[in-house]
């Protein structure tokens, strides 16, 4: 009878008992800071859109908008043991990315006196079908702070953290400064890294310490009036628009993306905003590049008006120029080096932004 993998290799096995008693909290409680969701939670609603507004948008994005893309958890401990323990919306598998992103949580550390958060662990249910996620990191009792990212493709009906029943457990320090937000397609919600630090809105929110909304709806950011105006509430430190892959039509695209940004930008006259087309160019040249003289000229007739809080990014130049075609699971969807290369290429441009702030 074949042996399964994690027998063979123990490297692959999933530590579930950490063989002590710990003591578990839930999640939200005032010692945790719920980061990255409109919408603080409250029983099974981790929701990143306000749920008095559900109503507004079509049953799609309803369903999306309880997938915790961009939603984390943060708090401070001297615990040597951090477990976690929680319950998922579904156990739906996806066939082209890893169920450490679809459905897992990773840990991140940032020891005292660091300016930088670091990865440690990633937790994730055991098999196909399963919504239960259980595991712990074990290490030394140092005081650190604690950043676990949610699932990028499934939604948490419950969380609870646990430390050993003598730790130290303290909430951390607000996060001050405004949010980037970012508003786009199924690339922009995190398909398909592989665990969901990893994106590349958390990439570039982690390198310059910032928080950071994820708006990101797979299939189904069209560029409603109805997101535009509850988008507009933000005051965001860098808005990036990047819907360009879900506009289904290029008429659609041309009929919305112009408005969408004026009702930001009336709202926010000062706000920077980067628009980001396509990474994926050659899955159809012709329509992408009309795709991009839509967005380029919702840029161009801002700058004519005098606008100088816009920026442009052509999504051809986000995977990079070499080995290209290793940026994607799907020829469409990043892998962890295409969120990666995305990020890079957008560095300069975040730099450039937070330098005139």
């Amino acid at each position: 009878m074949p042996q399964s993998l994690s027998q063979l290799d123990k490297n692959f096995q999933i530590a579930q008992d950490a063989g002590q008693d710990l003591r578990y909290q839930p999640v939200p409680s005032p010692i945790f800071q719920v980061d990255g969701i409109l919408h603080q939670p409250v029983s099974d609603a981790f929701c990143r859109l306000p749920l008095e507004k559900l109503e507004l948008f079509s049953q799609e994005l309803q369903q999306l908008a309880f997938h915790t893309s961009g939603a984390k958890v943060r708090f401070c401990t001297d615990s040597p043991i951090i477990a976690l323990r929680a319950t998922l919306y579904n156990g739906d598998d996806m066939p082209h990315m890893p169920r450490t992103g679809s459905s897992g949580f990773d840990l991140y550390v940032r020891e005292e006196h660091s300016s930088g958060y670091q990865y440690r662990k990633s937790f994730m249910p055991q098999t196909s079908g399963e919504t239960l996620v259980e595991g712990f990191w074990e290490t030394t009792g140092a005081p650190r702070e604690i950043l676990i990212n949610l699932p990028l493709y499934n939604g948490v009906r419950s969380l609870e953290i646990g430390v050993v029943p003598t730790a130290v457990l303290l909430a951390p320090k607000p996060i001050e400064k405004k949010p980037f937000v970012f508003y786009g397609s199924s690339i922009t919600q995190g398909g398909c890294a592989s665990r969901p630090g990893n994106s590349y809105s958390a990439i570039l929110s982690r390198w310059f310490d910032y928080d950071f909304y994820n708006f990101g709806f797979s299939g189904n950011a069209k560029g409603e009036p109805a997101m535009a105006k509850l988008l507009a509430e933000f005051d965001a430190s860098i808005f990036f628009l990047d819907y360009d892959h879900n506009a289904p039509t290029v008429e659609h695209l041309q009929k919305t993306h112009e408005p969408f940004f004026k009702v930001l930008r009336d709202a926010h006259p000062q706000m920077p905003v980067v628009f980001i087309t396509k990474p994926d160019f050659e899955n159809n040249p012709a329509e992408n590049a009309q795709r991009r003289a839509i967005v380029y000229a919702t840029y161009q007739n801002a700058l004519a008006a005098g606008d100088k809080r816009v920026w442009f990014v052509d999504g051809a130049t986000l995977f990079g120029k070499q080995d290209r075609d290793a940026c994607t699971v799907d020829g469409c969807h990043p892998n962890d080096l295409g969120f990666y290369r995305m990020a890079q290429t957008l560095r300069p441009v975040v730099e450039e932004i937070l330098s005139q702030n």
